[in-house]
């Protein structure tokens, strides 16, 4: 097997245009084979259609304590974007690599890859693991059946580095994300007597308004010592998209909304998940009053865990003590992060890139950005090797 550079893995990965809507599984294919062309075996965790799979592998003693490098492999579309170039051809210029996921988040599977080759060739005497998910970008939904998966087939590592793009900033922070699609079902009637009928819009903006009152009740209220490291420092509740109805004269049979919740990390999307539901059967029963037929359907569409700051973190101190970085840093997007969290992993954030251009036109990540990146690898290979 030919070894490749960095940066040839990262073009090999982003011409998979490996969009969530889509399989991945060419994708794991190849990585698969690489890694086994120098002795590394991978595992495979599929979803339950099987169109799509995690990946990880080990390299080092069989032994826990290790260091996992966490990436995803799936992109945001490039449909309706202004793109100068193809988006599945990795493009220098500019001291630029362009490329759909060069930035989020193919640029750190390359170097990891090029990682798990570099230290099994070299040895190391504490193991090193690579993780690549699916359709993270969709709500981390494929996240936790891998970690599930990891620890019953591999030894499991104390600390989790997870590599979305954060300019190799040591990012120790950030909020838990809870996606909702709700359906409200009404009963159509001539609006001129509306009492008789349930509008399905106007019940539908009883759960906005309800949103739009925690936003206001969330901003007011002192904010704990965690939620002071966010920006906002509070939870907040958002929706983003709405549509229903068939006429200005006839109560609404339906509407569809989907709300987005992002939660401070010492609260729970559980917590909020709860108090959801239980606004929307308050506002079913009322309804339900007036038509049998009418009802709020809600569906869960994601819940993805904040990744809580650690005190004395051993991730949080290995990544600085690589790279330098003494700030302190949170933000407000999910990653899996939080998931390896759960599952007992000390876990951080550091990759390189800068999130800004990650999802727009012609995405990229900054060659400097990659060295650095490679530079960090290479030092994390020369401490499990010691």
């Amino acid at each position: 097997m030919e070894k490749l550079s960095a940066i040839e893995i990262l073009s090999k990965l982003v011409s998979f245009p490996t969009v969530s809507n889509t399989s991945n599984l060419k994708l794991v294919e190849w990585v698969e084979n690489y890694l086994l062309g120098f002795g590394i075996e991978s595992y495979r965790k599929y979803n339950a259609d099987g169109d799509k799979a995690a990946l990880f592998a080990h390299v080092g003693p069989m032994k826990e304590g290790g260091v996992v490098l966490s990436g995803h492999t799936d992109v945001v579309p490039v449909e309706g974007q202004n793109w100068i170039s193809d988006p599945w051809v990795l493009d220098e210029r500019e001291g630029k690599y362009f490329g759909r996921g060069s930035c989020d988040m193919k640029g750190f599977d390359a170097l990891a890859i090029w990682a798990m080759v570099e230290a099994n060739e070299k040895g190391v005497n504490r193991p090193l693991q690579i993780a690549l998910s699916y359709d993270e970008e969709v709500g981390c939904l494929g996240a936790p059946p891998m970690i599930e998966e990891m620890l019953e087939k591999l030894p499991k590592a104390s600390m989790v580095i997870v590599g979305e793009p954060s300019t190799m900033l040591a990012v120790t922070g950030h909020k838990g994300a809870l996606g909702i699609k709700t359906h409200v079902i009404g009963k159509e009637v001539h609006s001129s007597i509306l009492d008789r009928g349930v509008s399905a819009i106007m019940n539908a903006s009883k759960l906005i308004q309800w949103a739009n009152d925690e936003n206001t009740a969330n901003k007011l209220k002192e904010p704990s010592e965690t939620a002071r490291l966010f920006d906002p420092s509070y939870t907040t509740l958002h929706v983003g998209t709405i549509k229903g109805g068939t006429a200005h004269n006839i109560t609404s049979k339906d509407c569809w909304f989907e709300m987005d919740v992002r939660v401070v990390s010492d609260e729970s999307v559980e917590f909020w998940s709860k108090r959801y539901l239980e606004k929307a059967k308050e506002i079913e029963d009322e309804i339900k009053k007036i038509s049998e037929e009418a009802s709020i359907i809600v569906d869960m569409r994601s819940a993805v865990p904040g990744l809580r700051p650690e005190e004395g973190g051993e991730a949080e101190s290995l990544v600085r003590q690589i790279s330098g970085d003494n700030g302190d840093h949170y933000v407000s997007y999910g990653t899996e992060a939080g998931q390896f969290q759960e599952k007992g992993y000390s876990a951080v954030i550091c990759g390189p890139g800068d999130i800004g251009v990650a999802h727009q036109p012609n995405e990229y990540i900054e060659k400097t950005q990659f060295e650095k990146g490679k530079n960090f690898m290479k030092n994390l290979i020369e401490r499990l090797a010691s």
